[in-house]
C-alpha cells in the first residue's frame, strides 16, 4: 500500500501526515508514506485544494484533514 500526502508543507499537510502515520500504527498496517509537494504532481490527481490524501492512487480526500479514525477506515476499505 502507498499513501501519498499531497501538499506544500503547510501545517494542515503535516497534520494529515501525522494522522496517516498514527492510523497505520493503530491498525498495525505497513505502508509507504510519501509526500508530494510539486504543484504539477498534485494537480495531476485533480486536487485543487490541499492537503490531499491518496491511497493506492485513489484520492480519498482533499481540502481538509481527516481524523485518524477516518483514515483508518480509508485504509481498511483499500485493503
Amino acid at each position: 500500500m502507498v499513501i501519498k500526502i499531497l501538499g506544500t508543507g503547510c501545517p494542515k499537510c503535516k497534520k494529515l501526515e501525522g494522522n496517516a502515520r498514527e492510523a497505520l500504527k493503530q491498525i498495525g498496517a505497513s505502508a509507504e508514506v510519501e509526500k508530494v509537494s510539486d504543484l504539477n504532481d498534485i494537480l495531476r490527481y485533480g486536487v485543487m485544494i490541499t492537503p490531499g490524501l491518496v491511497i493506492d492512487e485513489v484520492v480519498k480526500v482533499s481540502g481538509t484533514v481527516p481524523s485518524v479514525d477516518q483514515i483508518r477506515r480509508f485504509i481498511k476499505d483499500s485493503s
